[in-house]
């Protein structure tokens, strides 16, 4: 009879003692909030999941604006234009998912996005926003439609003595070092009983000299790097050149350039694609 009581009094004070202890529900929401603002946003989103205050947490404003680059408001303008006032209702959780999807500008030959971990900026530039010799004459340029592209649509070179592709950008970028590339791929891409094949009919001369790629910045940055193509049916990412930004709050105006103008053979079967500018701390996909 003693035993049993005295486990009575045992289990009666464990629930007593049980319930005196603090739970993940009693941390005050805006303490959870400070702790959530220094992990990244996948993080965040996945502690959300926890209970009632680390999702209410996890939607503060603050948390996501020092998530956002300090030029989300440039970007904004750009995406959106006129429409801009449109999101200003928007939480700022929701405003970083807006933009870590590609968003199209300039009449869709340019895209933006953020990095979804570190929310850095990313842009890609199509091959109808750059300048292209001989691209309006179908004998050695035609546009072609291809599903890897983020446009839709790149530019394949069938023959040419004078490979030459520029283009520039301005942009305020956040302050960081960014790294510029051009996307190329050696063959006509297509697809045969539904797998995708490779056409080489047309690769030529792309083993006899390097192509010289070239970038410069309006603040003086200015680096040459050059590769001989390779890889048929790959598409492949040419690393041009880093460039910094020191100042977030100054238009950074970037011109580049890949060409091969040797004009003693001639060469073909190229698809230019666009050209990408990442964080340098980001891999390209």
């Amino acid at each position: 009879m003693g035993a049993n009581m005295s486990g009575i009094v045992s289990d009666t004070n464990g629930d007593a003692l049980s319930s005196l202890r603090p739970r993940l529900d009693d941390i005050p929401e805006s303490c959870v909030a400070m702790v959530l603002m220094h992990l990244d946003p996948p993080e965040i989103c996945q502690l959300a999941r926890l209970n009632r205050a680390f999702r209410g947490a996890s939607s503060a404003n603050f948390i996501w604006e020092s998530k956002l680059p300090s030029n989300y408001g440039f970007i904004m303008e750009k995406v959106f234009g006129d429409n801009t006032k449109k999101t200003v209702n928007l939480s700022k959780k929701d405003l970083y998912a807006m933009l870590c999807c590609p968003n199209p500008f300039d009449g869709g030959t340019k895209e933006i996005w953020l990095d979804k971990i570190t929310g850095g900026v990313c842009v890609s530039i199509s091959s109808k926003a750059l300048k292209i010799t001989g691209i309006d004459d179908r004998r050695y340029w035609t546009p072609i439609s291809v599903r890897e592209s983020r446009f839709q649509t790149v530019a394949y070179l069938q023959q040419i003595w004078w490979f030459e592709v520029a283009g520039e950008f301005e942009f305020q970028f956040p302050s960081g070092t960014y790294s510029l590339f051009f996307r190329l791929y050696l063959g006509k891409p297509s697809k045969k009983l539904g797998r995708r094949v490779c056409n080489s009919e047309h690769i030529h001369g792309w083993d006899m000299k390097p192509v010289r790629f070239e970038l410069t910045t309006s603040d003086g940055q200015h680096a040459v790097s050059q590769y001989f193509l390779d890889n048929p049916g790959t598409w492949v990412h040419y690393h041009v050149a880093e460039f910094v930004v020191a100042n977030p709050n100054a238009l950074t105006r970037i011109k580049f350039s890949s060409t091969q103008i040797d004009c003693t053979h001639t060469k073909g079967g190229l698809c230019v694609d666009s050209v990408l500018i990442y964080p340098s701390t980001l891999k390209t996909d």
